[in-house]
């Protein structure tokens, strides 16, 4: 099983950037293929890695409950399991750094509960396969709380430095710890920083827990243009200053 990383944070803090920097680093210090998995239904980490999606795991996900709900016969001699499994794979995008599952919409009205399932142990035994996985969360943990990813190695939760969003990020870590999310460590990140006020708050807001303040992502007028670009994170030159605090933090993360 490989070493699994998911990001979570409030809308806009720059998770996605940080999981596309996450993807580069593993990829470039040994540890790819990298599994990247972008479970927000807004689908953006893509254009970061270069790639575009053509195909969604929700879709499949309603596939699989709408042939629950069917007679047997539905799936052509097919198991269940084998047929999500069959379509997970036609639409995973590869690539020698990387390959990305992107997890699509949410759900509609009925019942998922067995398609979540069947879906959490087809993704489970597809990152198996990977050294690193990389799981892109959306705004909150829904996608953890679903079991996903039945257990991470590390959580990372972005937060900027204002008092809101460092909020957020410990009623995030509040929620993780009611849903019995499993973590082997979790730690915060500041983004888009501009002094080291953000620090110190916290420092004192994560205090008593086994969160560590792992590092200060400075606001970067660079990215901003790229972003606005759409440029993909592998032409980001090693002196951004983004890069260089993004690559030490995941060094940290990966002792």
């Amino acid at each position: 099983m490989g070493w699994i990383l998911a990001i979570t944070g409030k809308g806009g803090a720059g998770k996605t950037t940080l999981a596309a920097l996450a993807v580069r680093w593993l990829s470039e210090h040994g540890y790819g293929p990298v599994l990247a998995v972008d479970a927000d239904p807004n689908t953006c980490l893509d254009a970061l890695l270069g790639v575009q999606v053509t195909s969604a795991v929700g879709s499949v996900r309603e596939e699989v409950r709408q042939i629950a709900q069917a007679q047997p016969a539905s799936t052509g001699g097919m198991g269940k399991q084998q047929l999500l499994e069959m379509r997970i794979q036609q639409g995973l995008i590869e690539t020698e750094r990387f390959d990305l599952l992107a997890m699509g919409r949410p759900e509609g009205p009925g019942c998922y509960c067995y398609a979540n399932n069947v879906l959490a142990e087809a993704i489970q035994r597809l990152a198996d396969h990977y050294p690193s996985v990389v799981i892109d969360n959306e705004a909150g943990l829904e996608n953890l709380s679903r079991r996903i990813a039945r257990r991470v190695d590390h959580l990372l939760f972005v937060a900027d430095s204002s008092v809101r969003g460092l909020t957020t990020a410990r009623r995030l870590y509040d929620l993780a710890m009611e849903m019995d999310i499993e973590a082997g460590s979790m730690s915060c990140v500041l983004n888009r920083a501009r002094d080291n006020a953000g620090v110190d708050r916290a420092r004192e807001l994560f205090e008593g827990t086994p969160v560590r303040i792992v590092g200060s992502i400075p606001e970067d007028t660079e990215m901003i243009a790229r972003d606005a670009e759409g440029e993909p994170i592998w032409t980001l030159p090693e002196d951004n200053a983004v890069r260089a605090v993004a690559d030490r933090v995941f060094a940290r993360l990966k002792r």
